[in-house]
């Protein structure tokens, strides 16, 4: 009959006890995700300890589509580094290198300047509107390893939404019909 066919046939033969196992196991598997993220966070002392570089600022060190591995800990930021920020009031984080670090005398508080490596200028035309200066809440964590242009299928999801249901779609079709 055919892959639609016998799909819609696996369909109609659902049973309520199929369809909550169905419902159960992919809460089992959404809570072993949360379960492993929260894990991480834990181990990174990072909010995101995962994260996808979306454009092109940080070429040649990291392209589109990288994964980035983050870790915050204790020790001071220094220049150099490639630290992840959030600025207040924008959903997206930003990977960029760090160029420049004030420490205040006898305090634990630092003002981060930052730049991506392939933008021209510092990132202060990107800061909140009045900020000169990242403080340490604002920087998410720092860079210790990535996947190359693994995160890329993130990005292909978000830029075009009906991928997703379609992969999302096909996935549930192929989970049906393997059950039977």
């Amino acid at each position: 009959m055919g892959f639609i066919g016998d799909s819609i046939d696996s369909l109609k033969s659902f049973s309520v006890r199929h369809t909550i196992e169905q419902v159960i196991t992919l809460g089992m598997i959404v809570s072993s995700a949360l379960i492993i993220w929260k894990f991480l966070m834990c181990v990174t002392g990072s909010e995101s300890p995962v994260v996808v570089v979306l454009s092109e600022s940080m070429e040649p060190a990291f392209q589109r589509g990288d994964i980035l591995f983050l870790r915050m800990g204790e020790d001071p930021i220094r220049a150099g580094e490639i630290v992840v920020f959030n600025i207040d009031r924008r959903e997206i984080p930003i990977v960029h290198r760090v160029i420049k670090v004030h420490e205040r005398n006898d305090t634990r508080y630092i003002d981060v300047l930052t730049k991506g490596d392939n933008n021209d200028q510092d990132d202060r035309v990107l800061y909140a509107p009045g900020q000169q200066w990242l403080q340490r809440e604002h920087i998410m964590g720092r860079a210790v390893g990535f996947l190359p242009y693994v995160g890329y299928i993130t990005i292909i999801m978000t830029e075009n939404p009906i991928i997703k249901y379609v992969l999302i779609g096909a996935l549930g079709l192929l989970a049906i019909t393997s059950k039977d």
